[in-house]
């Protein structure tokens, strides 16, 4: 079984790494060539390779599971609530992590998983951005303030690309979601099959599965409970016991030959309450910024056009020191924090990009509310705790 490194080295802060050959944008590229129907991306020329890569079997048909919030070491640490993923988790081969995004939060790995490219390319850049044309921050899971879907992100999806050579691609997921702007922007192309019923999404993803090609199958409860009671509670224990549950029916329902891979956006960290710092409160970080992006572990920063980023990258540091990483956004997009990044997109990245380390929290009291601001577990930062995911193959 896994070996759990301990608490310090899981909220360490790591370096950007340019190796996407386990990452969450592999994944649909690998899956598309799995089924038959290779899909390059901007990113993963060669989806044979990325299959090969990932482990992948040839097969008719395969379904992937996105968990929303179900990051490898948090499911590794409560791995015993969960016998269908501890049984996949006893195969060596699902006991490697893979990796997702920076930052590692839902839109931005959303817009990565979609279309197998990058944050740099998609331009869903996290919970929060600027949107240039308006000169205001836009909120992206609601997309508020935010350009058309289309119009932000135009990268082709893995499933317009199956669509396209005539493969068969399913989403299946809450009705409400069918067409939301992430929905749109990410993962259009799909066939959509809503249901508010858990279970039904589940037989609804296996039926579908009885024809060849690709089945895409999304779950939140984790990822909600996470936010609300924190990813150490027993109400998300009782969420993940309920998502292994579903997914043990979604194996015994599949039809025989079908591949289900297991995987998810990003994992969860536990806030220290006492460890958090509040830039409205604080007048030596807030100088010199004009809006605050991002989120609690991840901000972007954009400055004031009179005022140098350099002199606000070194009052971060000299405030918060060793607990933050804080690069001006040629840095960050030299290091590959975002992966390739398109000229458009440059504006809408901040001028500072602060990524934090242990348990820090970053916010800002005079635009987040005290319940946006104390969310026992947040994610968005390059930790393993929060950037590695599992990526769990069942062939049924």
């Amino acid at each position: 079984m896994v070996e759990i490194p301990d608490t310090a080295e899981l909220l360490s802060l790591r370096p950007p790494s340019r190796d996407v050959s386990r990452h969450l944008s592999a994944v649909l590229p690998a899956l598309s060539a799995s089924v038959g129907v290779a899909v390059p991306t901007a990113v993963h020329a060669d989806p044979a390779q990325s299959q090969a890569d990932l482990g992948l079997p040839n097969v008719e048909s395969a379904i992937v599971v996105l968990v929303d919030g179900m990051g490898f070491w948090n499911l590794a640490d409560r791995l015993g609530h969960a016998p269908y993923l501890r049984s996949l988790m006893n195969d060596s081969a699902n006991q490697r992590p893979i990796e997702t995004c920076y930052p590692s939060t839902t839109v931005a790995a959303m817009g990565t998983f979609g279309t197998g490219t990058a944050p740099g390319l998609t331009g869903m850049l996290g919970y929060t951005q600027l949107n240039p044309a308006r000169g205001v921050i836009t909120q992206m899971i609601q997309w508020v303030n935010a350009p058309r879907p289309e119009d932000l992100q135009r990268q082709p999806t893995v499933f317009e690309g199956i669509v396209k050579q005539g493969g068969r691609a399913t989403s299946v997921g809450l009705p409400n979601f069918k067409k939301s702007a992430l929905t749109v922007a990410a993962l259009r192309g799909a066939t959509y099959l809503g249901d508010v019923n858990p279970m039904a999404r589940i037989s609804k993803a296996a039926r579908s599965a009885r024809e060849p090609g690709l089945t895409y199958l999304y779950a939140r409860d984790a990822d909600k409970a996470g936010h609300h009671y924190g990813w150490d509670s027993d109400e998300w224990v009782a969420k993940l016991e309920s998502i292994d549950r579903r997914l043990r029916t979604l194996h015994d329902e599949a039809p025989k030959g079908t591949l289900i891979a297991i995987t998810a956006d990003h994992g969860m960290v536990s806030i220290d309450p006492n460890d958090q710092v509040d830039i409205g409160k604080e007048p030596e970080l807030a100088t010199g910024i004009r809006l605050v992006g991002g989120e609690p572990r991840a901000l972007m920063l954009y400055a004031e056009p009179d005022v140098s980023p350099e002199e606000i990258q070194q009052r971060w540091i000299t405030r918060l020191g060793s607990r933050v990483r804080v690069l001006l956004r040629e840095e960050a997009i030299e290091q590959g924090l975002f992966g390739p990044v398109e000229d458009r997109i440059l504006p809408m990245i901040g001028d500072l990009i602060v990524t934090c380390a242990g348990r820090l929290t970053i916010v800002d009291s005079r635009t987040q509310s005290e319940g946006a601001r104390m969310m026992p577990s947040v994610h968005g930062s390059s930790t393993m705790m929060e950037q590695q995911i599992p990526f769990l193959l069942d062939l049924v």
